[in-house]
């Protein structure tokens, strides 16, 4: 994503300085510094026994692949809330959250995503707006995953739970 090129408080156009060690857009006219800050992204492992939930993307990044119900957190909404918001939408069932997974980001990926593990407590298991279908799929079968990190966070979760193939 490019930097802006106007200052958000006063219009002024910016212009890259080192702040705190790293090249960033400042206003020469008001001091602001723009801070590039992450975005934080939620999911939730659902399982029914050794079978994990996943829905198949229908929106990019990575359309077409299947993984976790999940997506971005909102300003001002905790990221509890977030992943089990997106679970509902995704795929129509009401989950709890068991606990904290694991917490996931790479250097130049503007992405942190915050997993958890859970289990449906409600709803109907249907595909919502974001996803073209929604199923549970044995641990042992699980169709290709949209992330480099997913199939890491399915071992972490094979291990926590004890899964065994």
């Amino acid at each position: 994503m490019d930097p802006p090129l106007f200052c958000q408080r006063c219009g002024a156009s910016l212009e890259a300085r080192e702040i705190f060690g790293r090249s960033r857009p400042v206003c020469p006219a008001c001091s602001y510094v723009h801070f590039d800050d992450p975005k934080v992204a939620a999911g939730v492992l659902v399982s029914e026994g050794s079978r994990l939930l996943l829905a198949l993307r229908n929106h990019e990044p990575r359309t077409g692949f299947w993984s976790f119900p999940g997506g971005f957190v909102d300003r001002s909404e905790g990221v509890e809330e977030a992943a089990i918001r997106e679970v509902r939408e995704e795929t129509g069932l009401e989950v709890v959250i068991d606990e904290l997974l694991g917490v996931y980001s790479q250097p130049g990926e503007p992405v942190i995503f915050v997993a958890y593990t859970g289990h449906a407590v409600g709803g109907r298991l249907a595909a919502g707006d974001e996803a073209s279908d929604a199923a549970f799929f044995p641990v042992d079968a699980l169709p290709e995953l949209a992330f480099p990190h997913d199939m890491e966070i399915v071992e972490r979760w094979r291990a926590k739970t004890r899964i065994r193939l």
